[in-house]
């Protein structure tokens, strides 16, 4: 007698957790994946510019060279937010020696230790930008609550043209040399190179290293106005809502996925190239949380249509007055 046979009812294979995932690649040059070859190659192009700003001072007006230093400035954030930023989180070389190479190398294209740079990100996400507790200190040193009032976030202004005179360089090497005696002499390393380099220009050319400091200077404060607005609006109570995220295509391709801030420090060793599919996988847990959204780039978060309306609000918690959907 022939019967019937039930249909089999397969099971999904379930998707592979974003966040716990180490990327492996058979590459003998890097360590996780080869698109990293995009950042690299990116930032050697950026040491090309830096010096070749130098070679075409004497051959171009004035006009040009402003055009160019104020390209270099923004690319100054550009690196900083995005190649230098990724590296920390997870090195591009299997190789030690091209690890340290390449450190050096992002030292003297922003002129600022890679080493020390590191050792203040990862304070940052130590307190991802605290308010200050009952002695007025935050964890994070570049808390955008630190110098603020009232529990309030300082303002964009002050905290784009001052946090650069208030980096400590003495208690970022003391909290190096307590962790690791090598990487404090790796970090007062990279800053001689830098500061020699600098200087060596200056005697080549002291009219162009007095043209440099002005574009270097505003870059370190393009770098700060991105911070804020990547925290602006966000919750320091509440971890999936630490960071505040902006989705725009272009800015994410061009700076390696930064606009995932929130996503970022929610898990802070996600790969660049994994950050579309970590969001995708924990958007219900945003919406729950809050997550603040800004339409533009980071850097143009004061042209949100939420941030003319909310900036007069008065509140201890930013984020809370500060949601829109999470919409692409």
């Amino acid at each position: 007698m022939i019967t019937e046979l039930e249909p089999v009812q397969v099971a999904a294979a379930p998707k592979k957790d974003v966040a716990s995932e180490r990327l492996q690649t058979d590459s003998r040059i890097f360590a996780y994946t080869r698109w990293d070859v995009i950042p690299v190659g990116a930032a050697l192009l950026h040491c090309a510019y830096f010096f070749g700003m130098f070679y075409l001072f004497p051959r171009l007006p004035l006009w040009a060279m402003l055009i160019l230093g104020f390209i270099y400035s923004v690319s100054i954030s550009w690196n900083i937010n995005g190649i230098s930023h990724n590296f920390i989180h997870n090195p591009y070389f299997r190789s030690p020696l091209l690890n340290r190479l390449f450190s050096i190398l992002e030292s003297i294209t922003v002129g600022f230790s890679q080493v020390f740079y590191e050792c203040i990100h990862m304070q940052h996400h130590k307190g991802n930008s605290d308010r200050p507790d009952d002695t007025g200190e935050t964890t994070d040193w570049i808390s955008i609550y630190k110098h603020g009032h009232d529990g309030e976030a300082e303002s964009a202004l002050t905290y784009t043209f001052l946090s650069f005179f208030r980096e400590d360089p003495k208690t970022v090497y003391r909290e190096l040399k307590r962790k690791d005696p090598r990487e404090a002499f790796w970090g007062i390393a990279e800053l001689t190179v830098f500061v020699s380099n600098f200087v060596i220009l200056g005697i080549l050319n002291w009219h162009y290293i007095c043209f440099l400091l002005a574009f270097w200077y505003f870059g370190h404060c393009l770098s700060y106005l991105n911070g804020y607005y990547r925290h602006y609006g966000g919750n320091p109570d509440e971890p999936m809502a630490w960071g505040v995220s902006s989705y725009e295509r272009l800015y994410n391709w061009i700076w390696f996925f930064n606009g995932y801030h929130a996503e970022h420090h929610f898990r802070p060793k996600v790969h660049w190239t994994r950050m579309e599919a970590f969001r995708e996988q924990i958007l219900e847990q945003q919406r729950i949380a809050g997550v603040r959204v800004i339409k533009p780039p980071h850097a143009l978060g004061f042209l949100d249509r939420d941030f003319a309306g909310a900036k007069n609000e008065k509140s201890s918690h930013p984020g809370d007055r500060l949601r829109v959907r999470l919409n692409r």
